[in-house]
């Protein structure tokens, strides 16, 4: 039986991210980890890029990701 291993950065791409702070939508293409940003125990920050639905230029964000309890 084979295994597949996957990462944080592999479940995010392909994902629809909604900012509704800054109202855009569209498909996270790339995200990788940021250890210099620390939002509290358990969770790990990361950088994405965002092809929005309606427009022409990446946007980027930093997001919150938990792991663990």
């Amino acid at each position: 039986m084979a295994t597949k291993l996957y990462t944080i950065e592999n479940l995010l791409v392909g994902k629809t991210y909604n900012s509704r702070s800054r109202n855009f939508e569209g498909e996270i293409v790339y995200a990788e980890p940021r250890p210099e940003i620390w939002y509290g125990d358990n969770t790990e920050a990361y950088l994405i890029t965002i092809r929005p639905k309606y427009s022409v230029s990446d946007r980027y964000a930093t997001i919150a990701v938990k792991v663990g309890e």
